[in-house]
């Protein structure tokens, strides 16, 4: 459970410490944390892995501090560990460089400027630091940051303090014993900030529950469902406004479609939702997964998805399967994303720019799965029809 009691690093500010070989990174990283979370030494390339530690900046709030390797790494090893250290920058927020005395050589100059222009098209906030400049103005100059591309919020547009949300959590075979998943944590969390009312159930009670609400005088219900459970939910919310119409009151979305509205770009999924019914025997369909985890019995990323692929496609289909930060693309004619929790932002977003430069179509598995089971967006908000 400690995990459910830390911000996750998906909702944490990315801020990166970047420059040559011996600048100082690890000192400053060290310095900056308050605690030695990086190995200092004199030997030019001593940081191999970026390595990171979260830590709260106010009034920036979380955040999670990276140390990386220099940009000026030399030979094989040294090739693979700058392609590690820049890879940090698909997620940083802010990036920190760090001047080294020796930057006056063609050589640093030149790194220098290619990883600016880097960090300019990425458009992440970018501050540089001298050994002889004080380590909390530098963490001041951070706190009062603005972040480029800030993350919105699940619910922004969509609820009120006056909503009540029901969450409806189905408890099968893949969900995880004694606790929520990150995205349902983090629904209840939101409604908590924003004053609206929660209510957890599974798909059985839903029907009771909305029920019991309507007696009570709710007047507006939003109903956020795992993506699983589409089908059973929209027939529970069909048969109810068969009976008392309660289309104006309860609305419907699930957690995944918010996440895509959050994180990405909902309009560019629900477009490649279309491109499903166009794939042909033995494409290559990429389904990948922003963290890593223990695959259960019936696995939603590698039984459902494949299984709802195939069905609304009606083709035989070849699946590569990818998790963490893999996001190899290469020859796939379609790409299903998780919901993203996982992921920042500024990840999800740079995974769709690459999946438009490839001119290959991404969708999520929220849209995918409304999609089988006849569900329609109503709008960018995340409503869907019922």
């Amino acid at each position: 459970m400690a995990e459910l009691n830390e911000t996750p690093k998906s909702a944490r500010k990315h801020i990166a410490f970047f420059g040559l070989r011996n600048a100082g990174k690890s000192t400053l990283v060290n310095a900056f944390t308050g605690q030695n979370i990086a190995i200092v030494s004199d030997v030019a390339g001593t940081t191999t892995d970026p390595v990171s530690k979260a830590m709260e900046i106010l009034p920036l709030g979380p955040c999670l501090i990276t140390d990386t390797a220099g940009l000026d790494d030399i030979g094989e090893l040294g090739k693979m560990r700058v392609e590690k250290s820049l890879n940090v920058l698909a997620t940083s927020d802010i990036a920190v460089w760090v001047v080294a005395e020796d930057e006056d050589k063609a050589e640093a100059r030149g790194i220098k400027e290619r990883f600016k222009e880097e960090v300019e098209k990425r458009k992440i906030t970018l501050f540089e630091y001298r050994r002889e400049d004080s380590v909390e103005e530098l963490k001041k100059k951070i706190a009062a940051a603005k972040i480029c591309n800030a993350e919105p919020r699940l619910l922004d547009g969509i609820a009120t303090k006056s909503t009540h949300v029901i969450c409806v959590c189905p408890i099968d075979e893949s969900a995880p014993k004694g606790r929520l998943i990150l995205p349902q944590v983090q629904l209840i969390r939101e409604c908590l900030d924003i004053g609206a009312l929660a209510s957890v159930c599974q798909v059985e009670n839903l029907e009771k529950l909305i029920r019991r609400l309507l007696n009570a005088g709710e007047k507006d219900i939003l109903v956020v469902t795992d993506s699983q459970a589409f089908r059973d939910v929209k027939g529970i919310l069909a048969k109810l406004n068969e009976e008392l119409q309660i289309e104006r009151t309860v609305r419907l979305s699930s957690f995944s479609i918010l996440f895509a509205r959050q994180k990405g770009d909902l309009a560019e999924f629900a477009k490649g939702l279309k491109t499903v019914q166009t794939l042909a025997d033995d494409d290559l369909v990429v389904i990948a997964e922003g963290c890593t985890h223990h695959r259960q019995c019936n696995d939603i990323g590698t039984v459902k998805i494949p299984k709802a692929l195939e069905k609304l496609s009606a083709k035989k289909l070849r699946f590569k399967f990818l998790s963490g930060g893999d996001f190899a693309i290469s020859e796939a004619k379609l790409i299903v994303q998780c919901g993203g929790c996982m992921l920042t932002r500024r990840e999800m977003c740079r995974r769709i720019e690459c999946a438009k430069c490839a001119n290959i179509p991404i969708l999520n598995y929220g849209i995918l799965l409304g999609g089988v089971a006849g569900i329609t967006l109503k709008n960018n908000l995340g409503e869907v029809e019922y």
